[in-house]
């Protein structure tokens, strides 16, 4: 069977930063390690006042494109994952198709245009949609576009600004794939919840303690559902681990939960009990609080271990590299964090064809996915391709009277006028609106 997955993949950061330790902490009274060691960050990315979803998102598709010299005639499918959307209506994907229009000839009369939303699982989803779509041959020989692209700002003052962020990924699925092969394993563990949501707001509400909960029983859930399917995983069968990635910090509990799944009923369990005990089983307490507080302790000790501290530094810690340095991205975080992955395989020249990844991505509302994915030849080039690195070396260094001021003007219920802190330059960028109260487009040269 011909295989389908990641063709191509690139990264496209807001144009402006804000430095958390130096800038943002002082401001706020607190403690620079607040961030940098317990949230696990360092910078966020902001978009300038010519940015937006559409403008972050069309620019690394046309850097895809352009990269792969593609025409719109090789593009069947166009689908946008994001939460920030501003129309409930038209979807962001016809604003992207209408971009690219300007610089391409030809268009996108005959590729089918949709928005997901699912939180930030619905990037994943979308893929999950171009994969199907490619695999069930009605993609008449054509490739899919598959853009995450999100603006993730809070209400100043809330828990959740120190974890902004804005950028856009865009990849491309196609048979015989250059970067990542998709296998059929997936597990799902979804639920209605209210961790995060945005009832008819652009600032979302969050229940921070609940959020953390939920998302670590979707994970479990997900788990179980892939093993039904998989079979049982060891820490040894995956080169790394890329999950969604709000902030670092998150990762650490979900890392710590991933491996006491993975190492359960394993010889690895049965090197661990001669230090820390085997792991507690539910059949063996009287009621689920006893065993949830013997898991805690349990927990507490495995994470001390260097079997946990050598694979966590190996398997996990490589993709949030870029998360650390550009905040919350939404639907592009798991995104982000499989590029990191790549991208520290190639700095450390590893020999990555044939290696797994395990794909663990979530949503509130709340979903979590988990797959397995197979990195193919090919895949070196296309992430040396990547310039994400001279991106971020030239974001423009905000004070924190200008991060107010670029807040105000990504914030709907305002209405300021703020100059821009770069100069476009061979990007699209944000005009105005029109009649209709849409959004305006250009490509500046």
């Amino acid at each position: 069977m011909t295989a389908v997955g990641i063709d191509a993949m690139e990264i496209w950061t807001g144009k402006l930063q804000l430095d958390l330790p130096n800038t943002f902490a002082p401001v706020k009274g607190d403690d620079p390690e607040k961030y940098t060691k317990g949230l696990g960050l360092e910078k966020s990315s902001f978009p300038d006042v010519y940015e937006d979803i559409v403008t972050m998102g069309a620019n690394a598709a046309k850097r895809l494109m352009d990269r792969k010299d593609l025409s719109p005639e090789d593009v069947g499918r166009i689908d946008v994952a994001t939460e920030s959307a501003f129309d409930h209506s038209k979807p962001v994907s016809t604003y992207i198709a209408g971009c690219l229009e300007q610089v391409y000839d030809g268009d996108f009369r005959h590729a089918n245009k949709g928005e997901r939303k699912f939180a930030c699982v619905a990037g994943t989803q979308a893929i999950d949609d171009a994969y199907n779509w490619i695999k069930a041959g009605r993609n008449r020989d054509k490739a899919a576009l598959v853009v995450a692209t999100d603006t993730a700002l809070y209400e100043r003052g809330d828990p959740g600004e120190a974890t902004q962020g804005a950028g856009a990924v865009a990849l491309l699925i196609d048979e015989d794939p250059d970067v990542l092969e998709l296998t059929g394993d997936q597990g799902y563990g979804s639920m209605d919840e209210t961790d995060f949501l945005k009832p008819n707001q652009q600032f979302p509400s969050v229940d921070g303690k609940r959020s953390m909960q939920v998302y670590l029983a979707r994970m479990r859930e997900a788990w179980e559902d892939y093993e039904s399917i998989a079979g049982k995983i060891e820490p040894d069968d995956f080169a790394y681990s890329p999950f969604h990635t709000p902030f670092p910090g998150m990762v650490r509990k979900a890392g710590l939960f991933a491996y006491r799944r993975l190492v359960r009923n394993t010889p690895v369990e049965d090197d661990l009990a001669e230090t820390i005990g085997r792991q507690p089983r539910e059949q063996d307490y009287e009621d689920r609080d006893a065993y949830e507080e013997a898991i805690s302790e349990y927990m507490d000790e495995l994470k001390a271990t260097d079997l946990y501290q050598n694979w966590y530094a190996g398997t996990v810690e490589p993709t949030l590299e870029l998360s650390r340095n550009v905040g919350n991205w939404y639907t592009g975080s798991v995104h982000i964090a499989r590029a990191s992955a790549l991208r520290h395989a190639a700095e450390m020249d590893k020999d990555l064809a044939g290696e797994k990844l395990l794909v663990a991505s979530y949503g509130s509302g709340a979903q979590a996915e988990i797959h397995s994915e197979v990195v193919v030849d090919g895949w070196r080039e296309e992430i040396e391709a990547l310039n994400i690195d001279e991106q971020l070396e030239s974001r423009y260094d905000l004070t924190f009277d200008e991060y107010e001021q670029v807040h105000n003007v990504h914030d709907y219920d305002k209405d300021v006028e703020v100059e821009e802190f770069t100069a476009p330059d061979g990007e699209f960028v944000f005009t105005g609106w029109g009649r209709m109260n849409e959004r305006k487009y250009e490509f500046a040269e």
